[in-house]
């Protein structure tokens, strides 16, 4: 944990995800003052997670010809310049097109897809093994941390300096991530490994570790469960269920948001602080808070009391954040070095497809029938996940890969 390049990896990391979410802020206040279109809005998130998308199926082509830190250092330099050049149409107002916009959203999240595998890829590299359920809490409760405050943060800046200013202030904190990541040093020396004429085979390459891997695919299955379940959580569904349900303003939805998100710090810090226990009982820790998932979402979704709902949101973040720490704990001590920045890129294409899908489809069955039936069925799906953990607890061991 005292490793120079760890320090910079997450300072660095952590000037990037605050310039993620300033940019999307500013982007999002300047194209409402413009269009004042709710479905130009949508797009921005869309095209963000589109782009990811199709990066991470392409991630392995990269990661099989470059190194975690060169995929690192020109996703986040070209980020950089690309939002310069963005700030710079924005200022000199050389175009209006939404859709010339919207691209530089899709490019920047596609630069970004195949540079969180490599990030969260390099951070086993630089600690040692028994000291990851510890670095993993510390990025959790930083990373967490940044999302809490970065949203409010965002809009407070943009209300006092315009959507063309918050971008600006974006790229200093791109530039100065960039600077950051030059300085990691990666212990292992990487090695050059593709044939030409065969990139077919490489995209599938990913795809076919986890899939030969009994632990590897349970986490999947895991993941694609609750990719789908956990869209209840955006903000047009929670809308909906603090207006309907709870009875409340739109005020609400940012209290149960930030309830959520301090629930995952203090869960970031309960790891940190009973470490070894953690790391003892990873599988115990996996399946027991997969069930309280999704208990406490099916909670949530039935109370009508809004201090409740806090309260179950609180618990489900702590929960949440506890769960994900265990399982990337299994996945960095189980899978080699070549192995891990390929897996990462799979879930980051599944997540990325399977929450656009799930948004339409929650969006439409909040729409058809009472928002509470949302969080029925994201509760059945996560209860079939945590059955599932259960089931095939005894493929949940660490046998570290060649």
């Amino acid at each position: 944990m005292k490793n120079k390049s760890f320090r910079f990896l997450w300072i660095g990391q952590s000037m990037a995800n605050l310039g993620d979410i300033f940019y999307i802020v500013g982007l999002i206040s300047i194209l409402y003052i413009s269009t004042e279109s709710p479905f130009i809005l949508a797009l921005v998130p869309f095209f963000n997670m589109f782009g990811r998308f199709i990066s991470g199926l392409l991630s392995p082509l990269l990661l099989n010809r470059y190194s975690l830190k060169s995929l690192i250092i020109y996703s986040q330099a070209s980020k950089t310049l690309l939002l310069f050049f963005l700030a710079i149409i924005l200022a000199l107002n050389l175009t209006s097109n939404v859709l010339v916009i919207i691209s530089f959203v899709f490019v920047i999240a596609f630069l970004d897809g195949w540079a969180a595998p490599a990030s969260q890829a390099m951070l086993p590299r630089l600690v040692a093994e028994n000291e990851l359920v510890k670095a993993n809490s510390f990025f959790s409760i930083v990373s967490e941390t940044v999302n809490l405050g970065g949203w409010a943060l965002g809009g407070l800046v943009v209300a006092l300096l315009s959507g063309q200013n918050v971008i600006l202030i974006t790229v200093a904190l791109y530039l100065i991530a960039t600077v950051l990541m030059t300085r990691i040093i990666d212990p292992i020396k990487f090695k050059r490994k593709f044939s030409e004429g065969r990139r077919s085979g490489e995209l599938k390459e990913g795809w076919q570790i986890v899939w030969r891997s009994p632990l590897y695919k349970s986490l999947h299955v895991i993941i694609v469960f609750e990719a789908f379940a956990n869209v209840v959580w955006i903000a047009s569904i929670l809308y909906v269920f603090v207006s309907e349900v709870l009875g409340k303003s739109e005020a609400w939805w940012g209290y149960i948001n930030t309830s959520f998100f301090v629930g995952m710090v203090v869960g970031g810090f309960i790891c940190s602080y009973f470490t070894l226990a953690f790391e003892k009982n990873l599988k115990y820790v996996l399946i027991t808070f997969s069930f309280g998932i999704s208990i406490l979402t099916l909670l949530f979704g039935l109370t009508t009391i809004a201090w409740l709902s806090l309260f179950f949101a609180g618990l489900n973040g702590i929960s949440q954040q506890l769960k994900a720490i265990a399982s990337n704990t299994f996945l960095q001590k189980s899978a080699s070095t070549e192995e891990l920045p390929k897996i990462y890129a799979v879930q980051s294409a599944l997540v990325s497809l399977l929450f656009a899908i799930s948004s339409l489809l929650f969006g439409a069955l909040t729409e058809i029938w009472d928002v509470r039936i949302s969080f029925i069925v994201s509760a059945v799906l996560l209860g079939i996940a945590a059955i599932y953990a259960a089931i095939n607890h005894r493929v949940f061991s660490v046998e570290k890969s060649s």
